[in-house]
């Protein structure tokens, strides 16, 4: 039996175990991980740096940042000023966050880190209008993920230069992406999922929590008031961190420190104590992460997405209608990336997807900007993106609850993105 099948075995049965829901997701996990481990589907030194890697610093450092300014009175002020606004209407409420949401993603390229800024606020609406947070928390995450970097602002004015470095290295320049091309294929999902989000997703959405929230909402309500210093502290810290993040590429700091120093920060200058700043941390989630960052990472080691690829190319040459070509770009890579790292998929399937395009003569751009959006529209399972994993503890979410809520927005999202990219974009 050769490595890839093994991997593909481990994770098949991974995924189970999720689903089956007898052992803790963090379990599964590190199980999973040793077994990828012991079976040389990945290298041990490799499997152990996932715990050190940049993108579970950076979530579990958002996790005390939020904490810390959940202490505030400021995040409740600004809750009861948006319901007031809202009149206590839970679609005004969504209107405000999605809209908020969506003009940081086209600044901040972390879905991670934009859920992480909004969440808290989002919880403190809901709580004073009584709603559960599992009535929310999905359709802001499915916003922070699918809307990212869609409008050529900040990181969204790189993706052309982006496309048209893989044109140049397959040697096929006789197509290249313009700086609004992603946006104009791309603009009709950003609408579709925050109308889906403000407007239909809570109503698919548990009444109450499947599993416990990162929130112990009993603890917090015997706490004292914060002192005047740390309460200043608490609303300045958060304010700042997501000014950093916004203009992190102009003052040049990568983003987990940002985090990490804001984490820190909210500790030093008393908002949370030791004690509560590690309390305030999912570590099942951390451990969660750390797994998917394994399998993800066998899956490329073994050759399993490039095999997925290979059969690719070899069906569409038979496909004569295009269509039909963007469906099957579409939906292989976003299933993909539900278990494998986004970024590896896009280097595994936007070559394919022009080398396909050469042998036909035709415009790769279409196709390339659909794989680009299928990948970076990963939410049906807690290893797609560190999004996921941080929306189920903030909303209390299973994998069946959360799979149940993904199934309509992916089956819209698919329609939408195919039938417009491979009209305005043909072949």
């Amino acid at each position: 039996m050769n490595q890839l099948v093994i991997c593909l075995i481990i994770c098949a049965l991974t995924i189970i175990s999720y689903a089956w829901g007898k052992l803790k997701m963090g379990t599964t996990a590190i199980l999973s991980m040793v077994a990828f481990v012991i079976t040389g589907c990945i290298d041990p030194a490799t499997a152990v740096g996932n715990f050190a890697n940049t993108n579970a610093v950076m979530m579990l450092s958002m996790f005390v940042v939020a904490a810390g300014f959940n202490r505030t009175r400021f995040v409740k002020n600004c809750a009861s000023s948006v319901n007031k606004i809202a009149r206590g209407s839970l679609t005004m409420v969504m209107f405000g966050y999605i809209l908020i949401t969506v003009i940081l993603s086209q600044f901040i390229q972390s879905s991670m880190v934009v859920f992480g800024i909004m969440a808290p606020m989002l919880a403190a609406s809901c709580e004073e209008l009584k709603i559960k947070p599992s009535k929310v928390m999905f359709p802001l995450m499915i916003v922070c993920i699918s809307t990212i970097s869609v409008l050529p602002l900040g990181s969204g004015a790189t993706q052309f230069a982006e496309l048209n470095g893989y044109l140049e290295a397959n040697a096929y320049t006789d197509y290249m992406v313009a700086l609004t091309d992603p946006m104009k294929a791309r603009l009709p999902m950003l609408i579709l999922i925050a109308v889906y989000a403000i407007f239909f997703a809570s109503r698919l959405a548990p009444d109450n929590p499947v599993v416990d929230t990162i929130a112990v909402k009993a603890k917090e309500d015997k706490k004292e008031a914060l002192k005047p210093f740390q309460e200043r502290a608490g609303y300045i810290i958060f304010i700042l961190v997501t000014l950093g993040l916004i203009f992190q590429k102009l003052i040049g700091v990568e983003i987990w420190v940002i985090c990490l120093a804001g984490a820190v920060a909210m500790v030093v200058t008393g908002v949370l104590s030791e004690q509560e700043a590690v309390e305030s941390i999912p570590w099942w989630m951390g451990f969660l992460f750390v797994g998917s960052l394994t399998m993800g990472g066998a899956l490329t080691e073994t050759g399993a997405g490039e095999a997925v690829g290979n059969v690719l190319a070899n069906v569409i040459g038979g496909l004569g209608n295009p269509y039909l070509i963007g469906i099957v770009f579409f939906i292989v890579p976003f299933a993909l990336t539900q278990v494998m790292m986004n970024r590896s998929v896009i280097t595994i399937f936007v070559p394919i997807a022009i080398l396909a395009c050469k042998s036909m003569g035709a415009n790769p751009v279409g196709v390339m900007i659909l794989v680009q959006s299928a990948c970076l529209s990963s939410f049906m399972t807690p290893m797609a993106t560190p999004a996921v994993p941080m929306c189920m503890a903030a909303g209390g979410y299973d994998l069946k609850s959360l799979f149940k809520q993904s199934i309509v927005p992916a089956i819209l999202l698919c329609i939408v993105s195919v039938g417009w990219i491979m009209t305005v974009f043909p072949l």
